[in-house]
Formats: structure tokens, C-alpha cells, sequence
């Protein structure tokens, strides 16, 4: 993949030559980022109220699709994982965002309850296992020492899109209804997910006779990747506490902000607000969240993530508080806030810990080794839809969460980063598939 004059070989469609290839695999993943935000809660919230109006249909009834799109996504990461190690990102993040336009497309036809399931699950399980676990396992494979703010960039995505969507969504809707929007949600996602990763994205440096965090970084530190970052393989990965602490982690923090994120809007047009107003709140977090992903992001790439989970866990502790007490524009504004905060905080902090703790070489694997753990972290949405279903409020719901979050801090607290053991030769390549 090198031209006879030496130089490293860049695909076609990058125009800056001069620029290290992993900021296109950045750029990438920031619009595929930016365009999966449908198949995510808080955008999910805002169809809540209207889909109830015209169907009929319980808050739990529409979690129920959000947990088997986290189930489905959660279990299809074993197989995407080790795909995206072995082939690379390019077609699998192409093929989630067609399956997320489509399954958008569907959702504008519901009628049963079975329907929504099915094309939200699908929206969903793309998302998550095809362009989150895509995108993250790409850009660490070309990143190290700037891993944190490639990331950072990309999670920036991921927010603006939910700062940014419910306006349009808002805008179709006062002109037309919640099934138009859909309709103009689908073409979204398939223009930014499926054009960006087919043009740009790529597997990993080395194939483009480059070396991470490009050469000229490496060369004026004088130091080789292989000196900076020891890989895991799966099967030592898992032989450690860290291993387990970090799936337990990854598995609580979707278990309170996607049920958060998911009945957000819902929660503050009970308590009065405005639909405006209720969505001017969606907004608020998301861009705080989008504002605090490059600081956070900047950070770890001085300081481990473990303490950036510390940090993590203590925000969203904080922000549950107040959502518990909160029934004024002012309350909800000051959530929005810290748990926009938290929310940037995840961004960084869930792609960074695997790939931070373990290495890179086989990242895919142990990321989609881990993912079906997380198919418990679904429960949440559905208990706090349940939870208003039978009571006609969050509240115990939101105890709940905070006590998870007190968890959260407390396993990140006991999660030591551990001594890499010696491998002997050879085993490398068979403990690598676990």
C-alpha cells in the first residue's frame, strides 16, 4: 500500500495528503457519530408522548423495543468485534447505517406493538454493535498517545447530532407529524453513516505503511508503538479482576443514562413543562455533553481513565439528585447540565477503558467479548417505564439509579490496572480468540 516514491498511500477521497490518515478515520466516525443518533434514547424520547397519543401504547411497551435493540446489540458485538478485528471497520459501519436507515424508514409505518420492536431493535442493534463498536475499535487502532481526543472527536458527534435532531424532528413535526420525521431520519443516517465509512474509513496504520499516531509523532519521540502500548489477548485479558470491574462498569453506566436518556423529555412534560420547553432541556444536555467530551478527552490523554470513571460516576451520582427533587425550568436546566456532563464523560471514558487497560492488537475481541454483558443494562429503561406505568412518576426509578451510581464509583475505585503477565512464544496467537 506504499507508491514507488516511498510515500505512504492514501486513499483517493482524503485531500489532505499531508495529514496523518487516522483524523479521516476520525472524521468518519464523527458524522457516523452524529448520524446514529435516532437508534439512541434521548431522540427515542421525544416520539414518547405522540406515539402514546395516536396508539395508545404504555411507556413500557415502547422500552420494551430500546431493551431488545440493546439486547440484540449487545449480543451481535461477539461476531462484529472479531469482524472488525480481522477485516476492518469499512463495511461493517457501512452496513449498520444501512440497516438504521432502513429500520427508520419502517418505524414511519408502525401500527402494532411488534412492528415498533422489530425496526427499533434493528435501529438499534446496529448502532450500537455495528457503527459504536466500529468506529471506537478504528480510530484506537490508529491512535495511542492522542487516543483521547481522537475519540473525543468522535463522541462530539454522537452529541451535536442529539443537540442538534430534535430541532429538526420539531420542525417536521409541527409541520407534518412524528411518522414524517421518521421518514427524514432515515435519509439522515444513510448520507451520514454509509457515504463517510465507505470513502474513508480504513483497518489500521500499518496497512498504509504508517505507523500509529503517524510516523513523524513517533519518530520525534523515539519511540516505537510497540514500546509504548502491550497488547492482551482475550484469554489473559479475562484471567484478571480489572477485566471484570470494567464489564461491570460498562454494563451500569447504560443501565442509568440510557433509561435517563430515554425518558428524559417524557419526565419533564409531566412534571409541566412545555413540549418546547421539555426539549429545550434534551437540548441543553447535549450540548453540555458535546462541550465537555474534548476537556474530558484532553485529560486522559495525561491521566488513566480509571480516574476519569471516578470522575464519571461521582457527576452522575450528582446529576440523579437533582432530577429527583427537580420540577421547575431552572432544576431541570441545572441537570441537564451535570448529567450532559456525565453523559460527555462516557464518551470518552467507555472507549477508553478497554482499549486503555488491554491494548489495541486485539481490542475487537475483548470489546465484543464484554458487549453481552451489557444486555442487562437494557432493564433500566423498561423498570423506568414500568415504574410510571403503575405509580405515574420516575421517582423510585430514580432511586434506583443512584444507588447504581454509588456502585459505579466504587468499582472503578477497585479497578487496578494489572501487571501484564509474560506470554510465552507463541501463545499469543492461541489464547488470542479465548
Amino acid at each position: 500500500m506504499i507508491d514507488p516514491s516511498g510515500s505512504p498511500a492514501h486513499p483517493r477521497f482524503w485531500p489532505f495528503k499531508r495529514v496523518y490518515y487516522g483524523w479521516a478515520i476520525v472524521a468518519a466516525g464523527f458524522m457516523a457519530s452524529f448520524g446514529e443518533v435516532p437508534a439512541f434514547g434521548p431522540i427515542l424520547g421525544i416520539f414518547i408522548r405522540p406515539i402514546e397519543d395516536e396508539l395508545g401504547w404504555t411507556r413500557a411497551t415502547i422500552a420494551l423495543g430500546f431493551l431488545i435493540g440493546s439486547v440484540a446489540g449487545a449480543l451481535s458485538s461477539i461476531v462484529v468485534g472479531r469482524m472488525v478485528d480481522a477485516y476492518g471497520s469499512r463495511i461493517v459501519v457501512a452496513i449498520a447505517g444501512l440497516l438504521i436507515s432502513g429500520s427508520l424508514l419502517g418505524l414511519s409505518t408502525v401500527s402494532e406493538p411488534w412492528h415498533f420492536w422489530l425496526f427499533f431493535g434493528v435501529a438499534r442493534g446496529s448502532a450500537i454493535a455495528g457503527v459504536e463498536i466500529g468506529t471506537s475499535v478504528a480510530i484506537a487502532k490508529w491512535f495511542y498517545r492522542k487516543r483521547g481526543r481522537a475519540l473525543g472527536l468522535k463522541g462530539v458527534g454522537q452529541r451535536t447530532g442529539q443537540a442538534l435532531a430534535p430541532f429538526l424532528i420539531l420542525a417536521v413535526m409541527s409541520a407534518s407529524d412524528w411518522r414524517t420525521s421518521f421518514v427524514v431520519l432515515s435519509g439522515f443516517s444513510a448520507v451520514l453513516i454509509v457515504i463517510p465509512s465507505l470513502l474513508l474509513m480504513r483497518r489500521q496504520p500499518e496497512d498504509y505503511g504508517l505507523e500509529i499516531d503517524g510516523r513523524s509523532t513517533i519518530r520525534e519521540e523515539g519511540m516505537a508503538p510497540a514500546e509504548k502500548e502491550l497488547s492482551w489477548t482475550l484469554a489473559e485479558a479475562r484471567r484478571t479482576k480489572a477485566f471484570w470491574l470494567l464489564v461491570f462498569f460498562t454494563v451500569c453506566t447504560p443501565f442509568v443514562q440510557g433509561a435517563t436518556n430515554l425518558h428524559l423529555v417524557a419526565n419533564f412534560q409531566d412534571q409541566g413543562l412545555s413540549d418546547v420547553a421539555a426539549i429545550s432541556v434534551l437540548s441543553i444536555f447535549a450540548w453540555s455533553s458535546a462541550l465537555s467530551i474534548m476537556p474530558m478527552g484532553l485529560l486522559l490523554d495525561h491521566v488513566h481513565v480509571r480516574f476519569g470513571g471516578m470522575l464519571q460516576a461521582i457527576v452522575l451520582f450528582a446529576s440523579i439528585g437533582i432530577v429527583l427533587v427537580a420540577d421547575s425550568y431552572v432544576e431541570a436546566v441545572a441537570f441537564a447540565v451535570l448529567f450532559g456532563m456525565a453523559a460527555g464523560m462516557r464518551n470518552i471514558v467507555e472507549t477508553l477503558l478497554f482499549a486503555n487497560y488491554f491494548g489495541r492488537q486485539s481490542l475487537g475481541t475483548i470489546r465484543g467479548f464484554a458487549a453481552p454483558f451489557r444486555a442487562i443494562s437494557p432493564i433500566g429503561p423498561l423498570l423506568a417505564g414500568f415504574v410510571h406505568d403503575k405509580t405515574h412518576s420516575y421517582d423510585v426509578a430514580f432511586l434506583v439509579f443512584l444507588g447504581v451510581a454509588a456502585m459505579m464509583l466504587v468499582s472503578m475505585i477497585a479497578a487496578r490496572p494489572p501487571a501484564r503477565p509474560p506470554v510465552s512464544p507463541g501463545s499469543q496467537g492461541r489464547a488470542s480468540g479465548g
